[in-house]
């Protein structure tokens, strides 16, 4: 599938996001994790887009998109930018499937404007607060890589296994190896925005609080093994949104759009067949 045909901008404070737009139908906005890009949900493009309208754009610093904004501090604000996104095409309700922080931003948005947002899925996601510990390591990691103005291939052999199942090195080299190659790639100025995104992603809001108001239908999902990630908060997630489903993604990690595509497919399709005409 040639997706460069169907990439886009949008131009927002004088900065560029680059999208996707792909298919005919509902609407659904794409979100992808933190340190990917929309290649990400080059699988579900393909199954979803022959039955919706797909909106995937980069993340600010992140694919084709520009540096943060200067005016952009949390992940409410991203959510207003895709808002504005939306508008700027002309879309009034659309879904929202995101992954990771594609799924903090999208319960922000879904909050936000709930009258327009008809349905939101949340894969490897948890929208409480990051746990204490976790934070301090992430965000450590994010300090020394703006300091080196890159990243070093230690601190790859550490960040990439955090993504992927525990055999994915083995049962598919070629993801776990381009992943690699992709961090090693991250250099200078590019890592100012990583770092300003990585910041307001682990120091997000606790949106838990505010979950009895997610009253749209919401799929949850966790990969078994994803290590950033872990099952429990999916668990936590559906007890405290009403009536949420919540899917276990065998053997996959934090990156289960490319690990169990497939799989992630056909959850998709069967979710978002049930509420959009």
């Amino acid at each position: 599938m040639d997706l460069d045909s169907h990439r886009k901008t949008f131009t927002l404070h004088d900065s560029s996001i680059s999208y996707i737009d792909i298919g005919e139908g509902p609407t659904i906005l794409l979100g992808h994790s933190f340190l990917w890009d929309s290649s990400m949900w080059w699988p579900q493009i393909a199954a979803l887009s022959e039955h919706y309208r797909c909106i995937v754009p980069d993340l600010w610093g992140h694919g084709l998109s520009s540096p943060v904004p200067e005016n952009t501090t949390n992940l409410k604000n991203i959510a207003e930018q895709y808002l504005q996104l939306m508008d700027s095409i002309g879309i009034d309700k659309f879904s929202v499937v995101g992954l990771s922080v594609g799924g903090m931003w999208g319960a922000e948005l879904a909050l936000l404007a709930p009258k327009r947002v008809t349905t939101l899925a949340m894969l490897g996601c948890f929208i409480g607060f990051e746990p204490e510990v976790s934070r301090a390591k992430y965000n450590q990691m994010l300090d020394t890589m703006t300091m080196l103005q890159q990243i070093p291939a230690e601190m790859v052999n550490q960040i990439a296994p955090l993504f992927f199942a525990s055999s994915c090195q083995t049962d598919n080299p070629e993801l776990y190896a381009a992943f690699e190659a992709h961090l090693l790639g991250y250099a200078g100025d590019s890592l100012d925005s990583i770092d300003k995104m990585g910041k307001m992603i682990f120091g997000r809001r606790d949106l838990m609080e505010e979950s009895d108001k997610l009253t749209l239908p919401v799929l949850i999902m966790n990969g078994t093994e994803d290590k950033p990630r872990p099952i429990i908060e999916g668990y936590l997630m559906h007890d405290a949104i009403d009536g949420s489903e919540f899917v276990h993604i065998p053997n996959a990690g934090h990156i289960s759009t490319l690990e169990q595509s497939q799989f992630i497919n056909q959850q998709l399709l069967s979710f978002l067949g049930k509420y959009l005409a």
